[in-house]
């Protein structure tokens, strides 16, 4: 397995994970995604927040098609036992792992890409950036949680819409649906995305840690259940950093909150 399909490093208490086969657009085979689960639990143990991005000139043109057409030749030896799926595992413990992500996107967020993009709680995206879900026009679906993921970010119509027709949204339609919450000047994605997740960080690991993965639940909870899920996570323990934080702002030591800057997205 080569081992540098995956770079890693951490800046301070933020881990920048980096997909690195620029010549196959960043496409995602079984080894990146086995260097990236490594990668994502190695965050998880040693960073508050993490950062992903493509190397080269796109973010991740998605599944790479020549390894999935290998795999479904009646030709190759197939398991004997069933196996979880490695796509739905790795990205969800990017989804609802210990820390959270965000993901800096430019050139093709396309497939696969998009559904790794998908599972980071922010996403940065420069000008260059188009997103899609070529899969109808392959003959497959979706495989890596995007039909649950991706779905509950743009809805079914504009999903079915994409994968029916194999249409290309812009990042200006990409801002608008809320695929992504932040656009940036070309070559910007990367500096954004590390700028907010150094901001993220500075957040208790708690806190971090409801946000990402109590909140999500409650939206899959029924009312009365999802109100009794917050009063439970509202209700528990404090740990001192958190009690030291809501006395400096009692006591008007922390920073005041200010109005955003209106040029600013």
């Amino acid at each position: 397995m080569p081992s540098d399909l995956i770079t890693y490093e951490l800046d301070g208490a933020v881990a920048i994970i980096g997909l690195n086969r620029p010549e196959k657009r960043n496409a995602i085979n079984n080894d990146l995604v086995m260097q990236l689960r490594d990668a994502v639990v190695r965050a998880g143990d040693e960073a508050d927040a993490g950062v992903i991005f493509g190397h080269g000139v796109n973010f991740s043109a998605g599944l790479d098609l020549a390894e999935l057409l290998k795999n479904v030749d009646p030709a190759t030896p197939k398991p004997r036992k069933k196996r979880d799926h490695a796509w739905h595992t790795v990205f969800d413990i990017i989804a609802r792992g210990p820390i959270p992500f965000v993901a800096a996107l430019h050139g093709a967020v396309v497939g696969g890409g998009l559904e790794l993009a998908a599972a980071a709680h922010i996403r940065v995206a420069d000008r260059t950036s188009f997103f899609g879900l070529p899969e109808g026009q392959r003959g497959i679906f979706v495989g890596g949680g995007g039909s649950v993921r991706v779905q509950r970010i743009i809805g079914y119509s504009v999903m079915a819409d994409m994968m029916l027709t194999g249409r290309l949204l812009s990042v200006d339609e990409a801002e608008k649906l809320t695929i992504v919450r932040y656009v940036v000047e070309q070559g910007q994605a990367l500096a954004k995305a590390k700028e907010l997740a150094a901001r993220i960080a500075q957040n208790t690991p708690l806190t971090n840690w409801q946000i990402t993965n109590v909140l999500p639940r409650v939206n899959d909870l029924s009312h009365d259940d999802g109100l009794f899920m917050e009063y439970l996570n509202s209700s528990m323990q404090r740990p001192p950093e958190s009690m030291q934080r809501l006395r400096d702002f009692v006591e008007k030591r922390a920073a005041p909150l200010q109005a955003p800057d209106k040029k600013t997205r």
